[in-house]
């Protein structure tokens, strides 16, 4: 059956009356929608756009010709398929969830520039500086870091790399090691949080999506705690990561890189700022005018380093920690009290209380409260608002093309589904993959998906409702297959040279991005063939 929502009414379709193709009108649209028999026409969408991301090394592309394909075999006419494609972007922008997701990204990237604005990023560096006194001091303090910093991967890398950035000379720490140390802490262990994280709206969104694609009637939230233990590769990659920091790094790529001289680093530098394709201005004109000494700042060659640091601050940034501390704070108890709040009535535990909030609504509204705060105890400190604005919305819309890929993937799996997709695949694909080989298949094909893409989130807006659904069609539980979705895109943008977070990290430690990629592949195969394994065992268990 398939099932359409309009506000107060249900029309139900039985699959036996679509002979061909049973069109109904929206109230509200002015076009024509189309549920089509399912056939081999419904992958189409979905197998140009892994072919096409994979050789463009960008994902909105893909999307964006899956989406066009998509359009056009519902609507086949010269502009059908363009207002079709219209018509699903706009009504799965508007989705209640959706947006909140888009207004979530975009403040949360708002509050985090504000922060870099009025130096807390760099108050932060600075003061964490003076409390290491060695190496193995600056390793742990690059792990426990994770408990403050897990918001977001990136936020992470701008306010831990500028640290150890300052401090590697001075405790013979190599540039390869500090950034191993730094990633491995970064995406892994954020797609782990259930609160709190950047992430937690969309992977909820894409959980949402794949259960109404395969029809399973459950809470996404729910679903997406209960899968968090089996993403086995951020867990493998993290004990792994472990051994390596620890143990394992040299420094002789070090050595070679202080051998050849400043001239390295300036080559590796300009390179890894073409990557950075939105490489702020300010970060990329150096000049040896000299500025005006900040008593507060600190002193000799390490001082000197931790006065500029790209994406995160530059010289005239001031010094104050607390513009990091207080908001961080804020939004970390406020995101904690206003969920148990919305989910305690009826609860008989503290966590039952937390499965049984609206958790995106309750982070949004403490996001907002914490800009709110924030911005009043900024001002309190004589910055002015119109710069607080102004560097709110430059950080906000620094992810217009995060919120342009999501909304691709939304219209994707609309236009898919609406094409017969999750029929198709139970007449015709379940039988083709054993119950126990379909998370394991879903992992090692996603992770070589998500390297040659670079995005986390790609890949699992791509592979998550063929997923679920062939995992629902296969009669095998869909938790270990979420969480291979999930643990492939992990891999991809932890190993993969094109992820954002490595070029952001290489330019800050000033490491060739290809060489320091090719550093990580070792204990990123190890980790994957561990979960790669654990993920068929758990198939095997729970089948």
């Amino acid at each position: 059956m398939f099932l359409h929502e309009n506000k107060s009414q249900c029309t139900y379709y039985s699959i036996e009356k679509l002979i061909n193709v049973h069109t109904f009108k929206e109230e509200k649209g002015k076009g024509v929608m189309a549920f089509m028999e399912p056939s081999w026409k419904a992958l189409l969408p979905f197998l140009v756009v892994i072919p096409i991301s994979i050789w463009t090394k960008q994902v909105i592309p893909g999307l964006f010709v899956g989406l066009l394909l998509g359009s056009y075999l519902m609507d086949p006419s010269l502009l059908g398929g363009l207002r079709t494609m219209l018509s699903y972007l706009v009504k799965n922008i508007m989705q209640m969830n959706n947006i909140r997701i888009i207004i979530f990204l975009y403040v949360f990237a708002g509050l985090v520039s504000m922060i870099k604005y009025t130096g807390g990023i760099k108050g932060f560096v600075h003061l964490i500086s003076k409390k290491v006194k060695s190496a193995k001091s600056a390793l742990m303090l690059t792990w426990i870091s994770t408990m403050v910093t897990f918001s977001d991967p990136d936020f992470r890398i701008v306010t831990i790399a500028p640290i150890m950035k300052a401090l590697k000379k001075r405790l013979g720490l190599s540039s390869q090691q500090i950034g191993f140390a730094i990633e491995v802490t970064s995406n892994p262990v954020v797609a782990l949080i259930p609160l709190a994280t950047a992430f937690v709206g969309y992977m909820v969104s894409v959980i949402d999506k794949a259960l109404k694609t395969a029809g399973i009637g459950a809470q996404p939230y729910i679903v997406y705690v209960k899968s968090i233990p089996f993403n086995f590769f951020s867990y493998t990659i993290i004990i792994v990561g472990l051994y390596y920091s620890f143990f394992k790094y040299s420094r002789k790529a070090e050595t070679r890189a202080a051998a050849e001289g400043e001239g390295k680093v300036a080559l590796i530098r300009r390179w890894n700022e073409r990557l950075a394709l939105e490489f702020a201005e300010e970060n990329q004109v150096h000049t040896n005018k000299q500025e005006k000494e900040n008593p507060n700042e600190a002193q000799g060659e390490e001082g000197e380093e931790m006065q500029t640091c790209p994406r995160a601050y530059n010289k005239e940034t001031p010094i104050k920690p607390w513009n990091l501390i207080v908001p961080l704070s804020i939004v970390l108890v406020l995101t904690l009290f206003l969920s148990w709040w919305d989910g305690h009535k009826g609860a008989k535990t503290f966590f039952d209380a937390f499965l049984r909030s609206d958790a995106l609504g309750a982070m949004l509204e403490a996001l907002f409260l914490t800009v709110i705060i924030t911005v009043v105890y900024f001002l309190l400190q004589k910055f002015k608002l119109n710069d607080l604005l102004t560097h709110f919305v430059k950080g906000g819309n620094e992810l217009i093309s995060v919120i342009l890929m999501l909304a691709l993937i939304w219209a994707l799996s609309a236009v898919s589904e609406d094409l017969g997709f999750s029929q198709y695949i139970t007449d015709h694909v379940k039988g083709w993959i054993p119950q126990y080989f379909v998370a394991p298949v879903l992992f090692l094909l996603g992770a070589v998906i998500s390297y040659f893409i670079g995005s986390s989130w790609g890949t699992w807006g791509m592979l998550m409702p063929l997923g679920v659904t062939l995992a629902h069609q296969a009669g095998t539980n869909i938790l270990p297959v979420i969480g291979a979705v999930f643990a492939s895109g992990t891999f991809g943008a932890f190993a993969s040279p094109l992820s954002d977070n490595t070029v952001t990290l290489c330019t800050i430690l000033d490491l060739p991005v290809m060489e320091y990629a090719r550093t990580k592949l070792v204990p990123a195969f190890i980790a994957a063939g561990m979960a790669a394994v654990l993920f068929g065992v758990m198939s095997f268990i729970m089948r």
